[in-house]
């Protein structure tokens, strides 16, 4: 439903977005995932048709963004950060308005059916500046399905709403995946993580990794991690006791106790416990870690950072 293929963007010198590449299938919810100013809105603009592409390409349902523009636009609906809405319009007319400048088959019936889905029916009549931000992002959320098109594209529906209608996105746009294409972008980690098939994870323009959040949290920890916690001994003596245990790749402080990584494979549980007793010290916790999205987020995007530092002057990575 959207292929990708080496899209770039470039302001002046400034590049927004760096030659991505990547696909959705039908049915499937994509995050596009990563911090403000890394290129998300400028990927969903390119492939909505609000901005041209520098470089590459990019189809909508099988149409070209550029040689096939208007077929392309069809097959999208589009939900931008900042909704644009006419104030003085009611609900329903504002819906309306958007299905018969699509087109849309009984537009009427079309945007009755549409609003009792977002749940705004009831509200059908009030003015648009009467609605509260959250009923707003509802209201931006019928506009882009009302015409039915086989690809959405959500620009970080959630912000600025509070955390139960959060929740109520959340769940649309999950429903949305059964019947359409979706492209949800955020910078929220634990959001993606719970709405999402498949992550792309992008930073200063460019995707560094994608894949479900099972499989991006399982290749970067490579192996598995466990968190303890050891009392009646120094920081010292703890990392000289746990360190020369085979299997052990690294350890790390966290708050009262440490993170440590192991080899694929490994399970130390046993031979940690082993030590500490005889050391004569107190292990009060040992427990599997599982690695966030948070955590493969914030070790790619570093590692991507410490690359580019570590360039020479003026060659790009």
């Amino acid at each position: 439903m959207i292929e990708v293929h080496n899209l770039t963007k470039r302001y002046g010198g400034f590049v927004a977005v760096n030659h991505i590449s990547f696909t959705a299938r039908k049915g499937e919810i994509v995050g596009l995932l990563g911090p403000n100013g890394a290129g998300k809105t400028t990927t969903m603009r390119m492939l909505t048709g609000y901005l041209p592409p520098s470089e590459g390409s990019a189809k909508i349902a099988g149409y070209d963004i550029e040689s096939d523009s208007m077929e392309a636009r069809r097959n999208v609906g589009y939900m931008p950060e900042r909704i644009p809405v006419y104030p003085d319009m009611t609900v329903h007319g504002y819906v309306k308005f958007w299905a018969e400048l699509r087109g849309t088959p009984n537009a009427a019936a079309r945007t009755d059916d549409i609003l009792k889905r977002v749940q705004l029916y009831d509200r059908r009549s009030k003015l648009v500046r009467q609605l509260s931000k959250g009923m707003r992002q509802r209201l931006g959320l019928a506009q882009a399905l009302v015409h039915n098109p086989a690809v959405i594209i959500l620009d970080e529906p959630t912000i600025g709403i509070d955390p139960a209608q959060v929740i109520e996105v959340r769940e649309t746009v999950r429903a949305l995946g059964k019947d359409h294409t979706v492209l949800f972008s955020t910078h929220i980690l634990s959001e993606a993580e719970q709405v999402c098939d498949r992550v792309l994870i992008i930073n200063k323009g460019q995707i560094v990794a994608q894949g479900t959040p099972a499989d991006l949290r399982a290749h970067m920890r490579g192996g598995s991690a466990l968190y303890i916690e050891i009392i009646g001994a120094n920081d010292e003596q703890i990392r000289t006791l746990i360190e020369k245990i085979n299997g052990v790749q690294q350890m790390s402080k966290r708050g009262a106790g440490y993170v440590i990584d192991l080899k694929s494979g490994a399970d130390v549980r046993a031979e940690i416990s082993k030590r500490v007793s005889k050391a004569g010290y107190t292990l009060l916790e040992i427990r599997q870690e599982r690695t966030t999205l948070e955590d493969v987020f914030l070790e790619l995007t570093k590692s991507e950072e410490a690359n580019r530092m570590g360039s020479p002057a003026g060659e790009s990575t």
